[in-house]
């Protein structure tokens, strides 16, 4: 189910594990949390027959390094860093694409922003690129997680509860028992599972926040990009970026193509694969 070639990058000693397969115009693929390159597999597959695909594994993801909190800033500034660092080892100069999942869509367009120059096209999936919607409400469980240590270690690092609790309500269809070890292999020790702590407890609630200022930098420059770059695929059944940030990104970016399927959860790549691959590859060649 993984048939790449790793390749890895030493980002300030930490090593940073990434896919480069195919050749052709470059695309990037930037997962989120608790999810790795694994999730982008299909995707890879495909495309790679008419370009080059870059996808990395944040730090503490998939075949990346998992340092200790004392040896990585687990934060969405640290994360931009590393994606600029891939970008300027493997594809220094040239439009590149990018393809963005869960908080990889905060890394993803707070990289892009910076390097509007740079962006030919992005495919935007079940994220978001701006504060939460004044109609939402910060989930209770990701609340806990973010402030209430005595629940979150254990339940975490121990139990591995956010990568087995995402697989019960990521996807819309059932997931066979490969797919399942794939999506969670990475997480399988206490230490192992440490970013899929930090992803939460690195959302920005209020401006004391680390991360605050990077996303509002985001939530302020996000109509810089063009609607006409943009492509927004939605599984309406996400059990936390539903249709309510679909609808944020169209209001901020109108005339932007977009497609929802109803039928499809968070883990959207996997309910709909092949459909998504079609989408995506019209898009990319228009």
């Amino acid at each position: 189910m993984y048939p790449f070639t790793p390749h890895y990058l030493d980002i300030n000693g930490h090593m940073l594990h990434y896919l480069d397969e195919g050749s052709g115009s470059p695309v990037l693929m930037v997962h989120g949390n608790p999810t790795w390159s694994f999730y982008f597999r299909n995707l890879v597959n495909g495309l790679s027959k008419k370009h080059r695909i870059l996808v990395p594994d944040h730090m503490g993801c998939g075949f990346s390094d998992k340092p200790d909190p004392a040896a990585y800033d687990y934060t969405l500034a640290s994360r931009v860093r590393d994606l600029d660092a891939l970008v300027s080892r493997t594809v220094p100069d040239g439009k590149i694409s990018l393809i963005v999942h869960d908080w990889g869509g905060m890394i993803g367009l707070a990289w892009a922003l910076d390097h509007l120059d740079r962006v030919d096209k992005l495919v935007i999936t079940n994220t978001a690129g701006f504060f939460l919607p004044k109609e939402k409400q910060f989930p209770v469980v990701l609340w806990m997680i973010k402030y209430l240590n005595w629940f979150a270690v254990p339940a975490i690092l121990g139990l591995n509860l956010f990568s087995y609790g995402a697989l019960f309500f990521g996807a819309q269809t059932s997931l066979c028992t490969e797919t399942k070890k794939g999506l969670t292999a990475p997480y399988n020790s206490w230490k192992n599972r440490i970013a899929t702590l930090k992803f939460v407890q690195d959302i920005p609630l209020n401006t004391t926040d680390k991360s605050w200022p990077v996303v509002n930098h985001v939530d302020r420059h996000l109509a810089r990009i063009r609607p006409d770059q943009v492509l927004l695929l939605w599984g309406a059944k996400d059990f936390v970026f539903d249709t309510t940030f679909l609808h944020e990104f169209l209001r901020r970016l109108p005339g932007a193509r977009a497609h929802i399927f109803a039928d499809a959860g968070h883990y959207l790549f996997e309910d709909k694969p092949e459909e998504t691959s079609d989408l995506i590859y019209r898009f990319l060649h228009p």
